[in-house]
């Protein structure tokens, strides 16, 4: 095991917006849970644990990480992963590579927060690796701020290898949005499975694009896209959902629901492509605004429209 800290008023500060933004700073402080700090182009924490290697070299706008689980590894509790960016100005890029052993298990929870963004870019770059029977949970959330001010473009390239098992649920729904891109491929071997899930709630003049595509292309593989939006205001949604049944008996399915209120406007671009006539893939949309039945009994309680509405929206992002 190995803890590299530098202890500065900015891993103070980093460690705080973390906390603001949901996250448990005492993961920092224990020796028993991996973790990775970044400020900036600042790696302020490492941390180790036997089974696990976290590998980091600082870029001039951002950070290059390599993290490595050991095959047959299984962690008892999740990596913590937090990127983040202090000043009103500036740009974060960070370029990952995760390595999952094979039949490894670990889950990673990730925090982006840029509390005080005025004028913010933030990348993040990823190239996945799930060996054969490994499992890898990856949850990412995001914190914004008030300003609008941030532009953030995700992408990651998964490989799920045989039997390999790999989950992610990305959140941005606290805050605003400001600019959203989001672009993640995942290729499935045999029997091996990809679970996608996105969720984030837009207002003001937020973008939201998403776009999540799984190719199916090893025999029994399969397959889900769950997209979770709600836009306000004058915010814009776009879900690209596209799922390729590419061998035999692959199963996918694409699964989207925006909620739009104001004079937001929500797209859903589902693509279903089969190759193989034993695939099956198939999707579902639904666009709409709040269930009328729902604000009304909401408000006969005593809450405002505006209340009523919040509520409903957070309850369909929490689902």
């Amino acid at each position: 095991m190995s803890v590299t800290y530098r202890i500065s008023t900015d891993f103070e500060a980093i460690v705080k917006a973390y906390e603001k933004a949901g996250g448990k700073p005492e993961v920092f402080r224990s020796p028993r849970i991996a973790s990775l700090v970044v400020s900036g182009n600042k790696v302020l924490l490492v941390n180790e644990i036997p089974g696990i290697r976290l590998e980091s070299e600082e870029l001039p706008s951002g950070v290059r990480a390599r993290v490595k689980v050991e095959p047959g590894v299984r962690l008892e509790y999740p990596v913590h992963l937090c990127f983040g960016l202090l000043p009103k100005e500036g740009e974060q890029e960070i370029y990952s590579q995760f390595e999952i052993g094979e039949g490894a298990w670990v889950a990673f929870v990730t925090h982006c927060t840029f509390p005080n963004a005025v004028n913010v870019r933030h990348v993040m770059d990823a190239e996945v690796r799930v060996s054969k029977g490994a499992l890898m949970h990856y949850r990412e959330s995001h914190y914004h701020g008030e300003h609008g001010g941030t532009v953030v473009l995700p992408q990651a390239k998964v490989i799920v290898e045989e039997e390999g098992r790999y989950f992610s649920e990305f959140v941005l729904t606290s805050g605003r949005v400001g600019k959203l891109e989001l672009n993640y491929v995942v290729d499935v071997g045999p029997k091996g499975v990809a679970e996608l899930v996105a969720k984030a709630y837009g207002y003001g003049e937020d973008s939201i694009i998403i776009k999540e595509t799984i190719r199916l292309n090893g025999e029994r593989a399969r397959g889900l896209t769950k997209a979770r939006i709600a836009v306000r205001g004058k915010a814009r949604s776009e879900v690209h959902g596209i799922t390729e049944g590419n061998a035999p008996f692959t199963r996918g399915h694409l699964d989207c629901i925006e909620i739009v209120r104001d004079e937001a406007i929500a797209n859903a671009i589902p693509i279903v492509l089969v190759r193989d006539p034993t695939a099956h893939v198939t999707h579902e949309a639904a666009i709409g605004t709040v269930d009328k039945k729902g604000l009304e009994t909401l408000m006969a309680r005593g809450l405002s429209e505006e209340e009523a509405v919040d509520i409903i929206i957070k309850g369909m992002l929490g689902g």
